[in-house]
């Protein structure tokens, strides 16, 4: 199936991890992509084996947003889709965090979603419409020890998105933002643990396991295709059912593996 074929999208921090899952998908459904990343190595790589195009691209620049987006409607002769997902998370407590820690994880995954947004509206429109998707995350719904400016990173990621597609919407363009929640990536498993040793720390998922990029892929691809043409202001939960409640571990319908 190819539902985003003839569609051309641009995706920040599309070298590896999540990103790279939304390529992956984006490239099989059909779609023309922009990669965009400041692993250079990494991104051209990926851009040589799927065909596809690189731009070095760091979110936090204004300049640098406007040159990848010339550069995608040089290259592809418009932008159909903008996929904000370049983000960094750093797990410390409040007490820990030093103020140049946090103001990068505000700058990169706030302000540099703000202003692609920002950026990219011109050439949505110039393409007739087209579709905004915003990387929040679980923890953008609720809370995390570790995780205080994260959390205030992806919150805001969360309202911003709402307050955008009321302003898009009559514009033909829509946004939205994917919530996922304990995806293996190099970013959140930089030690390379063995996968079911680090699916052990997600007893508490329903899910039973943390999830790879190629979920969060697949949601990236249904929310910019047509499918989702009704679509808008949506929070799509990609989260193995995190905040869906919680466990009592003494009680009948808890995992077993919290019972013993």
């Amino acid at each position: 199936m190819q539902r985003l074929k003839g569609k051309v999208a641009l995706v920040t921090g599309g070298a590896r991890g999540i990103g790279e899952g939304i390529v992956r998908r984006f490239v099989e459904e059909g779609a023309q992509v922009m990669i965009s990343d400041v692993l250079d190595p990494e991104g051209q790589s990926l851009a040589e084996e799927l065909g596809q195009a690189y731009i070095h691209l760091d979110v936090t620049s204004r300049d640098e947003w406007d040159a990848a987006i010339a550069a995608t409607e040089a290259k592809f002769g418009k932008l159909d889709c903008l996929v904000n997902n370049a983000g960094v998370i750093v797990f410390k407590r409040l007490d820990d965090l030093s103020e140049a820690e946090i103001r990068r994880i505000i700058d990169i995954n706030l302000i540099g979603t703000i202003i692609g947004a920002q950026a990219a509206i011109p050439a949505l429109e110039r393409a007739g419409g087209g579709s905004i998707i915003n990387m929040s995350s679980a923890d953008g719904i609720a809370g995390a020890n570790s995780l205080t400016a994260y959390c205030a990173s992806k919150f805001g990621v969360r309202g911003f998105t709402k307050a955008l597609a009321l302003e898009l919407g009559p514009r033909n363009i829509r946004v939205n933002s994917i919530h996922p929640g304990g995806i293996v990536t190099p970013l959140s498993n930089p030690t390379n643990v063995p996968r079911d040793q680090y699916d052990m720390g997600f007893r508490i998922y329903p899910a039973q396991r943390a999830g790879d990029p190629h979920d969060i892929g697949a949601a990236a691809a249904y929310l910019a295709s047509d499918d989702a043409s009704y679509c808008i202001g949506t929070e799509l939960l990609v989260d193995g059912g995190l905040v869906a409640g919680h466990y009592y571990a003494s009680m009948p319908g808890a995992p077993a593996a919290m019972q013993r």
